[in-house]
């Protein structure tokens, strides 16, 4: 058996590909952009066949980058962005653009599905709410709207699953990404037929189901010629990315919590039930019998790469932060609410906007750049007292993505919250997470204990201020007060 296992991380933005040792530590990685449209307001789409071609590039450049010999690769495990829709027919051909976790369109047949078949009935089976950014939505527009692609459709597939099938040839979805199919029972991890039927589909529809880290094939002699990988390499199903993210920081016992810093934000808690909440997120986690129960938010690190973007062109992230550190803690009475794309959880609306609260002639870009690192680190809070509702306690957070690198930002996090923060020493907890999945599916570890325990290892603590989280507690009343006397103007048509 070889000595090393790849992971595969298709993000919204690139892809990304590593090489790690059975340590965990990366030998080589590769980051491959690709392409989002917007063809009508409300739509967002990506085509599966660019990740493709850029997962293609992205494996030959860490193989090269390397040196390894593509048959010392023992496992492959492959995480992907959440909620994908991607028709395919039965020679496993995509037939059409998939829209993506953020796109809106099938806002009024969730309206109407809802009002016909019952919010309780869905969330009974599902443990989340129909909303537009799931799966099953999506699966309705085609058939109500692309009559012609849904009648060719064979199965709709997931993102990870969707680049199994290329390298595999095998139609798979994997248990993490069940949640996105509202007739998927989320307390046992099976198929409702029924409830399929009555929301106008079949379970047919979807491919069979796999543990996350079983095998569900190996590598093709085409798919060899096109990444320079070995025939016959094992390939795992892989699993949802929030969920390998949150393995890959080390999450994988009840309680254990993930705190996200990547593009978007949000947490994941480790649970040992399907505890659900009809404002929040609940998904199977890629480690058999536990669930997350998440929030999952549009404001992460993507709201500090558009404010430098727009405002810091010339400035390095570490300048903007530096700016932020002197200005007191609440940024003096300035509140921003980091709607950025709309807001999933646990406000839900698509129509929410970013707003800055408070500036005067008296305030600075430092302020700006506070008021944005604290409002990520409300819109956590929020999801946090959402997950308390449930039930669902949590005594510290383990901070993975780019934003964790930021000791400012992390310690905003642990202020706000109350709640340590552990930052491990990946900076690729996705794709190790991934890759972790590969390792204990063909046996490189013993189990997820072995995994973890070799290559998770945690860099710094960071405690949180007793007098800074009481300060936070007026302004997190401030941005939940701003928040909710926005929701008419967020709503009303002009």
């Amino acid at each position: 058996m070889g000595a090393y296992l790849l992971g595969i991380d298709i993000g919204t933005s690139a892809c990304k590909v590593a090489i790690f040792e059975k340590s965990g530590a990366v030998v080589a990685q590769s980051n491959q952009p690709y392409q989002l449209y917007y063809p009508n307001p409300g739509w967002v789409e990506q085509d599966a066949d660019e990740w493709w071609r850029a997962i293609c590039n992205g494996i030959k450049d860490v193989l090269a980058k390397s040196g390894i010999a593509p048959t010392d690769i023992a496992g492959i495990g492959i995480d992907g962005q959440s909620w994908s829709a991607i028709p395919v027919d039965q020679e496993g051909n995509a037939l059409a653009r998939t829209p993506i976790w953020m796109d809106t369109r099938a806002r009024d047949i969730c309206d109407r599905v809802k009002a016909d078949v019952g919010f309780e009935r869905i969330f009974s089976v599902a443990g989340n709410d129909f909303l537009p950014s799931y799966t099953t939505p999506k699966m309705l527009w085609f058939k109500e709207q692309a009559p012609d692609i849904y009648k060719k459709t064979y199965k709709f597939m997931q993102s990870n699953s969707y680049i199994a099938l290329k390298l595999t040839g095998v139609m798979s979805m994997d248990l993490s990404q069940g949640y996105g199919i509202h007739f998927f029972k989320m307390d046992d991890c099976t198929v409702d037929a029924d409830l399929a039927k009555e929301l106008g589909l079949s379970a047919d529809q979807i491919p069979e189901l796999y543990e996350c880290h079983d095998i569900v094939g190996k590598v093709t002699a085409q798919a060899a010629a096109l990444t320079g990988l070995a025939e016959g390499t094992p390939v795992v199903a892989g699993g949802l990315d929030a969920a390998c993210g949150t393995l890959g920081a080390g999450v994988y016992l009840p309680g254990q919590t993930q705190e996200q810093g990547g593009q978007a934000g949000g947490m994941s808690i480790c649970v040992d039930h399907a505890l659900a909440h009809p404002k929040l997120i609940l998904s199977p986690h890629v480690v058999p019998g536990m669930w997350l129960l998440q929030g999952g938010t549009v404001g992460g690190g993507g709201t500090l790469r558009w404010f430098k973007q727009e405002f810091g062109a010339d400035s390095s992230f570490d300048e903007l932060t530096a700016l932020a550190e002197p200005i007191a803690t609440g940024s003096d009475g300035v509140i921003f609410l980091p709607y950025m794309a709309g807001e999933r959880s646990p406000i839900w609306n698509p129509d929410a906007k970013g707003v800055y609260y408070g500036l005067g002639f008296d305030k600075t870009k430092g302020h700006m750049v506070r008021a944005t690192l604290e409002g990520v680190a409300y819109s956590l809070e929020h999801n946090l007292r959402v997950a308390a509702e449930a039930g669902a306690e949590v005594e510290e957070l383990i901070a993975m993505g780019g934003a964790s690198n930021s000791r400012l930002w992390t310690q905003i996090k642990a202020d706000v919250t109350g709640k340590t923060i552990k930052v491990p020493t990946s900076d690729t907890a996705t794709t190790l997470g991934a890759a972790i999945l590969a390792g204990v599916g063909v046996g490189v570890y013993a189990g997820f204990e072995e995994a973890i325990n070799e290559t998770i290892v945690i860099t710094r603590v960071q405690e949180p201020d007793p007098a800074a989280h009481e300060q936070y507690q007026k302004y997190m009343q401030m941005y939940l007060d701003l928040s909710e006397a926005m929701t008419p103007i967020f709503n009303k048509k002009y």
